[in-house]
């Protein structure tokens, strides 16, 4: 691991791994880490073909360290929030896919970080927040913007009014995490679902990155054109036509139902 205090990082096989490392604070969020973060994420950028980000400790991350937030003058906190959307873009829009591997207290600017991830995994410990409104602030890392685009507006206007918690099982129904695993397995889980985005295209990489998340702020015209120019992009190149002539000479594996729908299939035979 690296030598960093509160974020550390491992790269293997391809898979960077960038731990938030403050567990006797709850991994909460300060300007050193905030820092780290941004350091390791344009490492991983460089040298990885994924990233996978979970806490150490009890938690992934209970959100902003709240000792920090002395009396501040507007600006000053205007200049802060966007020191935070900063560090998050990279994540959002950096060039290899994110995956948070989640357990405990996701709260607060630790669900702002989970939700500028691309794919988020809970484990049944998680519970998710958004505590700022009972203590009379704002959201200021992007909540606005990427967990509001996740659970809609009027879910997270419920969390920001009434302090509401979200359990893990919750969260995944709502949209909010991509899957459910049980205590403990999220990072494993995290680990089998770097090693498939490992085997994808890098065109197809870059457009569910980079058109996609653009595609939903288009009209429909829009977004229908700028798909067109991807698959024209993607379907043309080398590797697609290597991929399509495996499956046509029927040497790749063929789309199978999940597990959990077998499972559910068999109990009704």
């Amino acid at each position: 691991m690296g030598t960093e205090t509160t974020v550390t990082y491992a790269l293997s096989g391809g898979v960077a791994w960038l731990a938030l490392n403050r567990p006797h604070k709850r991994n909460a969020i300060d300007a050193t880490l905030l820092s780290e973060l941004q350091a390791a994420v344009r490492r991983a950028q460089a040298e990885a073909r994924a990233l996978v980000i979970f806490g150490q400790g009890p938690c992934f991350s209970a959100g902003a360290d709240l000792t920090e937030q002395s009396a501040r003058e507007p600006m000053e906190v205007f200049h802060l929030s966007r020191t935070w959307h900063a560090a998050f873009s990279l994540l959002r829009h950096g060039r290899i896919p994110v995956i948070a591997a989640l357990h405990g207290a996701t709260i607060g600017g630790g669900l702002e970080l989970a939700a500028a991830c691309h794919i988020r995994i809970a484990d049944e410990s998680t519970f998710f927040a958004l505590p700022e409104g009972t203590r009379g602030i704002y959201v200021g890392g992007g909540a606005s913007v990427y967990v509001a685009r996740l659970l809609g507006a009027a879910r997270m206007a419920d969390m920001m009014l009434t302090g509401r918690v979200l359990d893990a099982a919750a969260a995944e129904r709502a949209g909010l995490v991509q899957y459910l695993v049980p205590k403990d397995e999220a990072k494993s889980k995290a680990g089998e679902l770097a090693a498939k985005v490992l085997a994808m295209a890098p065109l197809t990489i870059l457009g569910v990155l980079h058109a996609l998340p653009r595609i939903q702020d288009m009209s429909e015209p829009d977004g229908l054109f700028v798909e067109s120019l991807m698959v024209a992009l993607c379907s043309t190149g080398p590797e697609a036509a290597a991929r399509v002539a495996e499956f046509v000479a029927k040497r790749s594996a063929k789309v199978a139902p999940p597990d959990e729908a077998v499972r559910a299939a068999a109990q009704r035979l």
